[in-house]
């Protein structure tokens, strides 16, 4: 193999996995760090920047840093990520004076279709360089669906209410209670640009199941309900209901349910629980909350008698999977099962609708309703409109949408400038060494064994009886202390020299997980199974050292390092140096108030 290339920031930035694995690339070591060092403000504004909503994100992240973090690999759980930003949005002080104010006025208009998470990013990030930003939503207030499909149980108004007004606050012309029904009403107001950020708002339904239209006013579209429950048009429904659906609206459905006076919630899902979309923690709340979850059912008939819903039957299934990775599933030849209930919550997917979009505006859709876009640019086939967030690509995460409004807003940006949109800023990069002296550093990761703690909740029975009441408590500050203190630094980057190298095999003897060696180069699968213990992680990268005097190469599996920096602290010549690796993706506004 050819020696790493380590200028590129691209390969340390994979090496901090938890960050690689963050749709937005938050800086997640760095704001840990900070809340260690009790600076909830400057870790919330790390955040800030990046997420734009770390006390929304805090309570309702998808978490794809956490199965990516490196302390997963040396014990069962990993940091508790997603929590502990959290506690940074809990206990910051006054931030405003941090935040950013709207730009002098540039000439430029844009028009942000949809209040939701995907355009208040591109809102906050274009408003400090002074576009005139225009927002419709059809709700009474900002936060697109985390206000409406989102139970107050897990996301309080308040902490929406504050990061929604947030962005709101940069001076930007936000009309509520406005349904736009014309794109092309919105282009004949000559706006330089327009984005779409409405999401996927149409919840899928099961049409043609027996029963269907006649037990029409007891079945309830899953997403459309937790909206009228949210703006309280709902406020009760029956005794005994079915939630159909195994992803996180399907648990907000039966989670609000129990609140809502049904006693006997059932979740029924096709697949195999293991199969199930929803997250693992939220099926467990879940059943925290006495709700069973029946996995291989396959719903077969709304069952009515003298026109009112009694039930459902379903047809009992078992998995097969094949060698091509494909499920079916296939009926165990069982009685069909029949399952009382008096209100039934569908919750089974969501799509795409915008028949809002006249085919005269030029912007064309693929064969599933999705808009054709660069998927770079997110650049629709009419150049200036552009979407983002479930509206761009299907239904996704708070998360993703926000990392689709940073990227538009670049391309708005570049766009109103007459520039290639091609041609993305780079990331904002810093790599500094920690030396304190020959064998000592300014931080600390002792691979030590320190186990997560789970975040305390608010007794059953009061959870159930207070549909506003937030369920879960937050870590308090000491426990927030120690669950920090478990993050191994993943950003701080083992660097080799290797002109110092004497290749006296002190890093390999002291390294507790064996994951450096001294090695005859080769091809990379060849190179890989020859370590002192084979990388086998592909998706993982190598490090591999320039040819050292004896003709071997040095080789690190970054998969299983935990940065602890024992390399170094062993190293009598200083090879190996202990760097701290700063990456946050660049955004259309420099100097946000979170980047260092």
């Amino acid at each position: 193999m050819k020696p790493t290339n380590t200028s590129d920031p691209e390969y340390f930035h994979r090496v901090v996995d938890c960050q690689y694995a963050c749709p937005a690339h938050t800086p997640v070591p760095e704001y840990i760090r900070l809340i260690a060092q009790q600076r909830y403000s400057d870790a919330y504004m790390i955040n800030w920047e990046s997420n734009v909503f770390p006390g929304v994100l805090g309570r309702t992240c998808d978490r794809p840093c956490e199965p990516a973090c490196r302390r997963g690999r040396v014990e069962e759980e990993p940091v508790a990520i997603c929590r502990l930003k959290r506690v940074a949005a809990d206990h910051k002080s006054d931030i405003s004076d941090r935040l950013p104010s709207a730009g002098k006025p540039n000439g430029k208009k844009i028009a942000l279709i949809g209040g939701g998470p995907a355009s208040l990013t591109v809102a906050r990030d274009l408003a400090p360089l002074g576009y005139e930003l225009h927002l419709f939503d059809a709700q009474a207030k900002g936060g697109g669906f985390m206000r409406s499909e989102i139970p107050s149980f897990r996301l309080p108004e308040t902490v929406l209410d504050e990061e929604v007004g947030y962005v709101l606050d940069l001076g930007i012309n936000a009309t509520f209670d406005t349904f736009v029904d014309s794109l092309q009403s919105i282009l004949d107001k000559n706006y330089d640009a327009v984005f779409v950020g409405t999401g996927a708002p149409r919840g899928r339904d099961l049409p043609n199941l027996p029963g269907r239209k006649e037990a029409d006013a007891n079945i309830h579209i899953g997403i459309d309900w937790l909206a009228n429950v949210a703006f309280e048009h709902i406020k009760k429904i029956g005794n005994r209901v079915i939630v159909l659906g195994g992803g996180n609206t399907a648990m907000d459905c039966c989670r609000t349910s129990r609140r809502l006076g049904g006693s006997d919630v059932k979740v029924i899902v096709r697949s195999p629980f293991a199969d199930m979309k929803a997250s693992d923690w939220e099926k467990e709340d879940a059943i925290h909350e006495g709700i069973p979850i029946l996995d291989n059912h396959v719903p077969k008939e709304f069952v009515v008698k003298d026109g009112k819903l009694t039930g459902m039957r379903f047809e009992k299934v078992t998995a097969v999977y094949h060698e091509d990775g494909r499920r079916e599933l296939v009926p165990t030849g069982d009685e069909p099962e029949f399952i009382p209930c008096d209100d039934v919550l569908i919750a089974i997917g969501q799509e795409n609708a915008f028949p809002w979009i006249e085919a005269s505006t030029g912007v064309h859709f693929t064969s599933r309703g999705l808009p054709v876009l660069d998927a770079v640019t997110f650049q629709s086939t009419r150049p200036d409109v552009f979407f983002g967030g479930d509206a761009a690509f299907g239904p996704e995460n708070i998360i993703t949408a926000v990392a689709h409004g940073h990227q538009a807003a670049i391309s708005i940006d570049l766009f109103c400038q007459g520039k290639d949109l091609k041609e993305r800023p780079s990331p904002h990069v810093n790599l500094v060494s920690q030396k304190m002296g020959i064998h000592e550093w300014s931080y600390d990761s002792e691979p030590v064994d320190d186990k997560r703690e789970a975040v305390p909740l608010v007794e059953l029975d009061k959870a159930l009886k207070n549909r506003a009441l937030e369920v879960e408590l937050g870590f308090d500050l000491e426990t927030a202390f120690l669950q920090a203190e478990r993050c191994l630094n993943c950003d701080a980057q083992t660097v080799f020299t290797p002109g110092n190298c004497i290749e006296c095999d002190a890093c390999t003897d002291i390294c507790p997980t064996t994951c450096i060696s001294f090695v005859e180069n080769a091809p990379e699968p060849e190179l890989r199974d020859k370590l002192l213990v084979p990388a086998t992680n592909e998706e993982q990268p190598i490090y591999v050292s320039e040819t050292l005097p004896t003709g071997k190469v040095l080789v690190k599996d970054e998969d299983v390092c935990l940065h602890c920096g024992l390399c170094a602290e062993r190293c009598p010549t200083a090879a190996w140096d202990m760097q701290m690796f700063f990456y946050n993706t660049a955004k259309a506004a420099p100097n946000l108030g979170g980047a260092r």
